[in-house]
């Protein structure tokens, strides 16, 4: 952790603040982040399989969180020619690049829900 620390020590904060705040505009958004926890959980999966493990999504705001995923670069989109369409959708290595991310956001998670809660970690 200091040998990142140390690479963007000398980094002016605003420069800092601008990149950390153009990485969470990728993910922002309120079902992208339910949505990249259900592919980091498949190595791939169907619109299908992600309309039944997220109900409360509409179709129609699925597709855009999906797409503005895919146009990031963290979600690749795959289209069977078949009817019904089959379509799948996966991680690429960017998105697979958010699993520390993630894993460090599940804990401060855990930390912070603990603290409300007055339970020492």
């Amino acid at each position: 952790m200091d040998e990142r620390r140390s690479k963007y020590r000398d980094r002016p904060r605003s420069h800092c603040a601008a990149d950390m705040q153009d990485a969470v505009s990728v993910i922002e958004g309120r079902w992208k982040m339910m949505i990249l926890a259900h592919l980091f959980g498949e190595t791939v999966m169907r619109f299908s399989d992600l309309q039944r493990a997220i109900p409360d999504v509409s179709q129609k705001m699925l597709i855009q969180q999906l797409r503005g995923l895919e146009r990031d670069g963290v979600i690749a989109r795959k289209v069977y020619p078949e009817v019904p369409p089959k379509v799948e959708y996966r991680l690429t290595k960017i998105g697979q690049g958010l699993g520390p991310v993630f894993l460090a956001l599940l804990e401060w998670a855990d930390l912070r829900r603990n603290k409300r809660q007055g339970t020492p970690r």
